[in-house]
């Protein structure tokens, strides 16, 4: 089967949604996702967005961000989302996103690696909130198209222009051609044993990355957050947001013991408590907000509290077992400032591209914000451009098997290869 439209877009996170919602209403826009709109990392993000609080503080965020990436990060880019960070924010709050406030002023929270409070957040289900909410607006949108439960398979490529996609939908082969494509495919989560991220994130675009040589930059970039809840199955590990130590949540050791400032950035904290794991040759260390008022821990946390309650632990009364998973992906597929690739006609945007912004450790609350930022930025580009365009439509003959299968392993290879140090943590 084939299809024509202006602009493809894989994936439904926050990038791609946004990506859409921002293109101009006369561009036939078709949205393609693996699972369906609520399986993505986006959905699942608790803690919030970070912004900058006033036009004061864009040099502080950019200190912020450059010092959790290690000063591995593009300035430039750093300068570009600090710059444009309060305007995508009142972009989210104009499509009826609902931030918490308080007379109509918004509460910003703080996190680690940040020095002061400067996160927007839903409760601590900002993710969800922001997904539902961008969801509700593409119904009114006539001009986007949404198939479900297809998997991308191969892009279609000619003399390094890409033309379209290849998905495997309900084991049929169904061909779809753009003037743009717009790869918004997520993290590489269901690559590890013990990740936040959903299942179904497997690096397929980064595969396909390799196999038509788009360049792809930082590679060994993995970031692993301190605290999820620990547990024995082999499910997704459920996220302890990083808002609860912003809080006043104290890490302590199996002892009772403090061990580590709370609010350094991720991989600090992370570094800190697998030094304990091994110290003590136990499994978890312990986060504690107990302290804290009761009702205040329910209102602020209710997922939090809930999904502890499910796992027998009531958090207004104990501690927490957490150990540090797999989180998020700073690598990816290089983009230029509009989230151009190093292929004609095709962007990136979101957790599958690496822009520059994050360095070598991604500074909280920062990737709702990369793809928020970057998905307008493309959208404006492709706004301007596509008009002059063409869809181009090329036979495509392909052993469709053989490549699924080398989307598996082609880039888990590479992975293996940059970080020989994490291969026990890969499936």
């Amino acid at each position: 089967m084939n299809l024509t439209t202006d602009v493809l877009i894989v994936g439904t996170g926050i990038a791609g949604l946004f990506t859409a919602l921002n293109l101009d209403e006369n561009i036939n826009v078709i949205l393609v996702t693996k699972s369906n709109i609520t399986d993505s990392n986006s959905y699942l993000a608790q803690g919030g967005i970070s912004t900058v609080y006033d036009e004061n503080d864009i040099e502080d965020f950019i200190i912020d961000t450059l010092n959790a990436g290690n000063y591995k990060n593009k300035p430039e880019v750093v300068y570009i989302v600090a710059k444009e960070s309060k305007d995508v924010i009142n972009s989210l709050i104009n499509f009826g996103v609902k931030f918490d406030s308080i007379n109509g002023q918004l509460l910003y929270t703080k996190e680690g690696g940040h020095c002061k409070n400067r996160i927007v957040h839903h409760k601590d289900y900002t993710g969800k909130h922001v997904i539902e909410t961008l969801s509700l607006k593409l119904k009114d949108r006539k001009n986007i198209k949404i198939i479900k439960n297809t998997t991308l398979i191969d892009l279609i490529v000619k003399n390094n222009k890409c033309l379209g996609g290849i998905f495997l939908n309900n084991d049929k082969l169904l061909n779809i051609y753009s003037k743009y494509t717009v790869l918004a495919t997520g993290g590489i989560g269901g690559l590890f044993k013990n990740s936040t991220n959903t299942r179904i994130l497997t690096g397929d675009a980064l595969s396909i990355s390799l196999r038509h040589n788009i360049k792809l930059k930082d590679i060994d970039y993995i970031q692993f957050h301190p605290t999820a809840l620990y547990q024995k199955s082999a499910d997704r590990m459920f996220l302890i947001s990083e808002s609860l130590r912003g809080e006043g949540a104290i890490l302590k050791n199996i002892y009772g013991q403090r061990f580590v400032n709370e609010l350094l950035p991720r991989d600090k904290v992370a570094n800190k408590i697998w030094e304990e794991l091994k110290l003590n040759n136990c499994q978890y260390v312990y986060l504690d907000i107990s302290h804290l008022n009761n009702e205040y821990i329910k209102k602020r946390f209710p997922l939090i509290y809930n999904t502890c309650l499910d796992y027998g632990i009531d958090i207004t009364k104990s501690p927490i077992p957490i150990r540090p998973a797999q989180h998020y992906y700073m690598g990816g597929i290089e983009v230029d400032e509009l989230s151009r690739t190093s292929m004609n006609n095709l962007f990136a945007v979101g957790e599958v591209s690496c822009t520059g912004l994050h360095g070598n450790n991604r500074l909280a609350s920062n990737s709702l914000l990369e793809g928020l930022v970057f998905g307008r930025r493309c959208a404006n580009y492709i706004n301007k451009n596509i008009y002059n365009k063409e869809v181009e439509i090329l036979d495509c003959n392909k052993n469709i098997d053989e490549i699924a299968l080398e989307n598996k392993i082609l880039f888990k290879n590479l992975l293996k290869k940059y970080r020989s140090d994490i291969s026990d943590e890969l499936v």
